[in-house]
């Protein structure tokens, strides 16, 4: 009796570890730290009360497309995946913000956990009055990224830096980061809140 009992626990085992791996949500794809994502704050306990995304920073998947597509306006940080709405709520203003000046040089930082190969890197930034305190629009941005990084196909290594400068802003903003994958038709979303 204990046999077929520890036999038939080994195979529910086996049955939700592969259905855990075929969802995807055991597996990761890409998240930036720098400048620091609010999904790696999360997941590195600056930020706490996130929820599932403290531990998958790196799963920020929804459809490509952005800014024509992708995910809907008050959406876009989590990639439109509510598992990940945390990452939405704007906190009254109150996210971290990475310190940075208008015109510097940067070193923009993704992490990939997997590596698909890629169309673009896209980075956009919130216009000029923007409030921190309401979620994410698109018409909070800038309708064209300030940096495209293309790929055209290629693969990316475990770590991607692309240099770039940061726009001529003053006071607090929203960086959205788009990796844009060439072979699915999904990309990954971070937002960075950045103070100039």
């Amino acid at each position: 009796m204990r046999r077929k009992i520890t036999a038939a626990l080994l195979g529910l085992t086996t049955i939700a570890g592969f259905s855990l791996l075929a969802t995807g949500s055991a597996q990761g794809h890409g998240y930036t730290d720098s400048p620091q994502s609010r999904q790696w704050m999360c997941a590195n306990g600056t930020v706490a009360d996130c929820g599932e995304i403290q531990y998958e920073p790196q799963s920020v998947e929804g459809p490509k497309g952005f800014p024509a597509a992708g995910p809907a306006d008050g959406a876009i940080c989590a990639g439109g995946n509510s598992r990940f709405a945390q990452l939405d709520d704007p906190r009254g203003g109150s996210w971290p913000a990475t310190q940075v000046s208008a015109g510097q040089d940067f070193s923009f930082n993704w992490r990939l956990t997997a590596r698909h190969s890629t169309t673009d890197f896209r980075y956009y930034i919130t216009k000029d009055g923007y409030d921190p305190s309401a979620p994410l629009t698109r018409a909070d941005l800038e309708p064209e990224p300030f940096l495209t990084v293309p790929y055209n196909g290629a693969q990316p290594d475990e770590t991607v830096t692309h240099q770039g400068a940061m726009p001529q802003k003053s006071g607090k903003h929203l960086i959205l980061a788009v990796w844009n994958v060439d072979d699915t038709p999904n990309a990954f979303y971070a937002c960075s809140d950045v103070q100039f």
